[in-house]
C-alpha cells in the first residue's frame, strides 16, 4: 500500500489545511453503502481532509468512519483530521445556524469543525434537505444576519474557522461590510476549463483562500461535464509529462 504525501497549505488567515481533500458527496445525494470503506481506505492511504454536509447525507458515515479508524489505531486523534462540513440553504437563517451546527456535530460525533462553510448563498423555507429545491422555497438571504451567526460558532468553539462556498465578489463585499471575522475560505467549482480569474484576485485581495471542488468536471452531476476529462489540450500536455488528465488536472488547480 502507498501512502499518499499530504501537503499542507497554510493561509493568510491562519488555516493549515491538507491540499488535497477528499470528497463525500455522492449525486443523487445519498450516502451509499460503499462510502464507509472508501473513507477507511483513503485514511488508510494518508488522507487527513475530509469534506461533507448537512446536505451530502454522509455525515453520519463519515462521523462513524472516524471513530473506527481512532479504535484501528489509522489515526491517533482527532487532531490528524481536517474536517469540513456545511450550512444548508434551509438553515441559512440567523436562528437556525448554531442548532445546525450542533446537529452536525452530533451526527460526525465530534466537539468540533475545523470548517464550516455557508453552503449557498441562498435561503430557502426551513424542513427541507434537497436538490434541486423548489423555486417557491427560495428566500433572499440576509447575508450579514447569517455571517453574524456563523461568527457566533466559531466564537463558541464549534468551528475552528468559517467561511462561504459558491460566493460570487458581489455577495463577498455584502458579506465584508460588516463582519467582524472576514471569511477564511471560498469553495467553488473550479477546473482547467473554469479557472474563476476574477474571482481568485478578489479573494487573494481580501485574504480569503481558494478551494476548488468538481476539479474534474463534476461529469454526473447537474451542473457537471465531461469537458475536462475529454479536452485534447489537458491530453497532449499530460501525455508529454507522463502523466493522466486526471492527475494534470489537479495540478493545474494547485491541489496537487
Amino acid at each position: 500500500m502507498v501512502n499518499l504525501p499530504q501537503p499542507l497549505h497554510s493561509t493568510s488567515s491562519g488555516i493549515t489545511i491538507p491540499v488535497l481533500g477528499f470528497g463525500t458527496a455522492t449525486y443523487p445525494f445519498a450516502a451509499p453503502e460503499t462510502l464507509r470503506d472508501c473513507i477507511l481506505h483513503a485514511i488508510k492511504l494518508g488522507h487527513r481532509h475530509f469534506d461533507t454536509a448537512a446536505l451530502y447525507q454522509s455525515e453520519e458515515v463519515l462521523g462513524e468512519t472516524i471513530s473506527e479508524a481512532l479504535s484501528l489505531g489509522l489515526i491517533k486523534s482527532r487532531e490528524d483530521l481536517f474536517i469540513t462540513s456545511k450550512l444548508w440553504s434551509s438553515d441559512a437563517h440567523p436562528e437556525r445556524v448554531v442548532p445546525a451546527l450542533q446537529n452536525t456535530l452530533k451526527k460526525l460525533k465530534l466537539e468540533f469543525l475545523d470548517l464550516y462553510l455557508i453552503h449557498w448563498p441562498v435561503s430557502l423555507k426551513p424542513g427541507k434537505y434537497e436538490f434541486p429545491f423548489p423555486k417557491e422555497d427560495l428566500l433572499p438571504m440576509d447575508f450579514n444576519s447569517v455571517w453574524e451567526a456563523m461568527e457566533e460558532c466559531q466564537k463558541l468553539g464549534l468551528a475552528k474557522h468559517i467561511g462561504v462556498s459558491n460566493f460570487s465578489c458581489k455577495k463577498l463585499e455584502t458579506i465584508l461590510s460588516t463582519a467582524k471575522i472576514p471569511p477564511a475560505i471560498n469553495q467553488v467549482e473550479m477546473n482547467p476549463l473554469w479557472q474563476q480569474k476574477r474571482l481568485r484576485e478578489f479573494c487573494e485581495q481580501k485574504g480569503i483562500f481558494i478551494t476548488a471542488y468538481s476539479p474534474l468536471g463534476g461529469k454526473g452531476t447537474p451542473w457537471g461535464t465531461n469537458r475536462v476529462m475529454e479536452c485534447d489540450v489537458l491530453k497532449e500536455i499530460a501525455d508529454a509529462k507522463g502523466k493522466t488528465i486526471a492527475q494534470q488536472s489537479q495540478m493545474d488547480n494547485g491541489t496537487v
